[in-house]
């Protein structure tokens, strides 16, 4: 992969629709719009009414051509899009066409990347650019619409100031070293380490709202047979996902359902039940079952409270439900129950009560999901930000945490200044001023051909 080539792809879905547009970055593209188009540029920005042409001067199709010069494109490259009809078979000769005149097929995420490599965007902005697209709510779509247009960029260059503005204040000690031991203990420099926790804390709450607002929560259903599970999974998506029998082990694969709680994405998987015996298709749905309760955030363990109100089927199962992923009791058929005990939540996992058949008892169940993940409904200030952004702000404060250490148990403002040196850094991750190019193939590689 080379800046200097010329890049051809689709940029709109595969199959049939009323326009299919197919875009061309690169040097090559005024001389290669001049033979598609059959005569000159068209004006810069100016949508024009053209045929795109073959190599036999036949019109491939008939639609509009925009040309945007660089550097005042999306790529910051010279830029030419194709709007023709959207049928399979005329994009991709549109594509061919492109490549028959010197350019080649684009990688995935390689108009973005270009985007990013000649400063239009950075890398926060361009990893939003993905998010919109692949946006599961409107809160979600709106939080990547923020740090598109840079917000989140804005929250972490004002993190690293303030950094950097410690960073100097503790370097002043070590270059004048007559006054360092005031320097170093001064209550200035301890009201300054504050704020940049404080400072911290605002944009770390904000970048794990948005990771949930585009990750989301994955939650296993998991109990015995005919507990309710199925029913439980059809009423959080609000239609019947999952088929309802009377009969043991109906459902023996994992129904996956993706959901919606306030913005915030829920991935919820129903499995099989959870018994000894059963043939050998029982067998390996209770086997896929445990794998993905291994991957969850969270098992919701359904009792039928009305034949088990003490919860016999979750000791039972308990030993073998994995360790480190937190469960929830969740006694259905609560409407059929005559009493359940009281909830032992010091030395039990927590208990909610439900009715899956009329609903009663949802709510509780969906506040309970939300704060379990500490999602809280997404505001006008929330952004999008994705794993490694929350990994490289951990990784700051951290470096912040251990400079305040070393001031204070060592005096070692040299090692102080270090560590502060690496909290910069790992801030300039998450726009990409400090990024390796492994790192950059990983990112790109998950957006779309076109994009």
């Amino acid at each position: 992969m080379t800046r200097t080539d010329t890049i051809a792809a689709a940029a709109t879905p595969p199959g049939r629709g009323g326009v299919g547009i197919v875009r061309i970055s690169g040097p090559k593209v005024p001389e290669l719009a001049a033979v598609l188009l059959g005569g000159e540029l068209p004006q810069a920005r100016h949508a024009t009414f053209a045929r795109f042409l073959d190599a036999q001067r036949e019109p491939i199709d008939a639609g509009l051509a925009l040309f945007f010069p660089a550097p005042h494109s999306y790529t910051g490259e010279h830029v030419l899009e194709l709007h023709g009809h959207g049928g399979p078979l005329v994009m991709e000769a549109l594509v061919s066409r492109a490549v028959e005149l010197g350019a080649r097929r684009a990688q995935a995420g390689e108009f973005t990347q270009r985007a990013f490599l000649n400063d239009k965007l950075d890398l926060a902005q361009a990893e939003a650019v993905a998010d919109l697209i692949d946006a599961g709510s409107q809160q979600a779509a709106r939080a990547a619409m923020r740090s598109l247009q840079g917000e989140f960029s804005a929250m972490v260059h004002g993190l690293t100031e303030a950094v950097i503005d410690l960073r100097t204040y503790v370097e002043a000690a070590i270059d004048f070293p007559e006054e360092e031991i005031d320097f170093l203990a001064d209550r200035e420099l301890t009201a300054r380490f504050q704020a940049v926790r404080d400072h911290f804390e605002g944009v770390s709450d904000s970048a794990r709202q948005g990771r949930l607002l585009r990750e989301g929560m994955t939650v296993v259903i998991a109990g015995r047979p005919n507990a309710g599970k199925s029913s439980l999974l059809n009423r959080l998506a609000g239609y019947e996902a999952a088929i309802v029998t009377p009969i043991a082990g109906t459902t023996r694969d994992v129904v996956r359902e993706r959901i919606s709680i306030d913005g915030m994405p829920l991935h919820v998987l129903d499995t099989a039940g959870l018994r000894e015996g059963g043939d050998a298709v029982e067998e390996e749905g209770m086997r896929r079952a445990h794998a993905e309760m291994r991957r969850a955030d969270r098992v919701l363990f359904v009792i039928d409270a009305a034949a088990d109100p003490d919860a016999t089927a979750f000791r039972e199962e308990r030993e073998r439900l994995p360790a480190d992923v937190p469960v929830t009791l969740v006694f259905n058929k609560c409407d059929l129950a005559v009493g359940i005990p009281v909830a032992d939540t010091l030395t039990g996992p927590p208990r909610l009560v439900l009715s899956a058949l009329s609903g009663k008892g949802l709510e509780a169940l969906r506040a309970h999901l939300k704060s379990c993940m500490g999602y809280q409904t997404a505001d006008g200030g929330t952004v999008s930000a994705r794993r490694r952004h929350l990994e490289a702000l951990a990784r700051a404060r951290a470096h912040t945490e251990e400079a305040a250490r070393q001031l204070n148990e060592r005096r070692a403002g040299e090692l102080a200044a270090e560590e502060l040196r690496a909290a910069q850094q790992a801030l300039n991750e998450i726009t990409g001023e400090f990024t390796s190019d492994d790192l950059l193939g990983r990112i790109f590689a998950g957006f779309c051909i076109g994009k």
